[in-house]
């Protein structure tokens, strides 16, 4: 070694053990991991949204899970009909408040009233369904009309419905001679069906009421006793 030359003196090293012995390596030595800075603000965000997530979640659960006796339909009932007991049945079913229903508790006071509209089995029952309002309205008169099954139409009858009372023969259109002349139309009388009897053992007379003006009342009894009248359905427009 020449003179005026300075050697380092060699720096701390660990003994890493070789085939020959041990031996002297340097090893570097382990980086600083720098540690971030908590914000205590941010924590506390997240920890107020992920309860605020988790409350949310537990009121719509229980929301859900909250189901309403109600009322719906049992069967078909036509519009016009009485509704019975037999025609109500019982659900118990989780609703939006924006869906009108009408509470199982309820159910009594809709037995009497009528149907306002046709009524589907399975359905769920809505207020504005029912009406208390009767089909015989002001100045009217109920009479009931006995028909042949070939008196009137094989679809059955519903109340509510319009139809025409027709008189078979009319007394003016029939000539001197007995027979009908095609001059002059029949007459018909213009009713609302209130009610529809059961067929008669045997015959199959259905007895019709219907509901007509009080000035025609009289005349129609007076017809149907003879048993020359017909029944024919209107148009069910505006009843």
């Amino acid at each position: 070694m020449s003179k005026g030359t300075t050697t380092p003196a060699p720096g701390p090293a660990a003994q890493v053990p070789g085939r020959g012995g041990p031996s002297l390596q340097s090893v570097a030595a382990p980086r600083m991991v720098r540690q971030r800075r908590r914000r205590p603000g941010l924590i506390a965000l997240s920890v107020a949204l992920i309860a605020g997530g988790g409350l949310s979640g537990a009121v719509l659960y229980a929301t859900s899970g909250q189901r309403t006796a109600v009322v719906i339909v049992a069967r078909d009932v036509p519009v016009g009909s009485q509704i019975t007991k037999e025609d109500l049945g019982e659900a118990s079913i989780a609703l939006d408040p924006a869906v009108k229903s009408v509470k199982a508790s309820k159910a009594d006071d809709l037995v009497g009233q009528r149907a306002a509209v046709d009524l589907q089995a399975g359905s769920l029952l809505a207020p504005t369904q029912v009406t208390k309002k009767s089909l015989i309205g002001a100045g009217e008169q109920l009479v009931g009309v006995s028909l042949k099954p070939s008196q009137l139409p094989a679809t059955p009858l519903a109340p509510g419905q319009r139809v025409l009372i027709v008189s078979t023969p009319d007394p003016d259109a029939v000539s001197g001679g007995g027979k009908a002349t095609n001059e002059v139309a029949p007459k018909t009388l213009r009713a609302t069906v209130v009610e529809v009897g059961n067929p008669a053992t045997g015959a199959g007379t259905v007895v019709v009421d219907v509901a007509v003006p009080s000035a025609d009342g009289p005349a129609l009894a007076s017809r149907v006793a003879t048993g020359d009248v017909a029944l024919i359905v209107d148009s069910r427009e505006g009843s």
